[in-house]
């Protein structure tokens, strides 16, 4: 098994790693301090197994799981210092849970049931709604509330989430967004906020224009149009 630890604290990712490599169960172990570069490596090289620490600051471990790809999602087990996280761990189907500081046997223990489950796809995990999307801003991240976003455009470049001042690169992709927000497809390269939503122009009826609060056109499709007409409730 190939394993990714997500750790803020890098004594307990050392601590992890160090008993993982013990077990001599996994064939590489790679380690992340915080749940932006996890997701970027799970893109770019899917593990099997994810180690997740809960409680981390700007972005959680259950925040994380909402960002991921659902085609590259992992088996998880979480890793926490608080017993109250572990019923939320059991309520996202989580293989398993350790807590800090943790132990050999418990992780023995945790090594047998991810044997068992690799012989099925990890499940769809319940991760609650996205509710900060993560951006590029120059050398920095930046998480952008999703009630702030006005669209999210697909191109050449990349996916750029779009608010009234600004236009950024995210590396989450459209269906994960559908999926995991309540942005509405409005074309097949497109995503609109309809809570940002301040005109609707009809130049023919299946088919409009959206104009929103910041007075940005956004083009709808005839194929996405009647669900978007079911969503703001028009008629006819």
């Amino acid at each position: 098994m190939r394993a990714l630890i997500v750790d803020d604290e890098i004594h307990a990712r050392r601590d992890l790693e160090r008993i993982l490599d013990l077990t001599r169960e996994f064939s590489a172990v790679a380690t992340c301090g915080n749940a932006i570069d996890a997701l970027s490596a799970i893109q770019a090289d899917p593990p099997d197994v994810l180690f997740l620490d809960i409680q981390m600051p700007k972005v959680s471990g259950f925040e994380l799981l909402s960002m991921i790809d659902p085609a590259h999602m992992p088996h998880v087990v979480f890793v926490t210092a608080h017993d109250e996280y572990a019923v939320k761990a059991f309520d996202r189907d989580a293989v398993d849970y350790l807590l800090k500081p943790v132990q050999q046997e418990r992780l023995a223990a945790a090594l047998e049931k991810l044997k068992r489950a690799m012989h099925e796809p990890p499940p769809a995990y319940r991760a609650p709604p996205l509710e900060r999307i993560p951006c590029q801003s120059g050398t920095a991240i930046r998480l952008i509330d999703v009630a702030e976003v006005e669209l999210v455009r697909c191109g050449v470049a990349g996916v750029f989430v779009v608010t009234a001042s600004v236009e950024l690169l995210t590396d989450l992709p459209l269906h994960v967004l559908e999926a995991k927000t309540d942005l509405v497809r409005c074309h097949r390269q497109v995503l609109v906020n309809i809570r940002q939503i301040a005109e609707i122009h009809r130049p023919e009826p299946r088919t409009a224009v959206l104009v929103t609060r910041s007075g940005k056109s956004v083009p709808t499709s005839r194929r996405y149009y009647p669900r978007l007409k079911e969503r703001l409730g028009i008629v006819g």
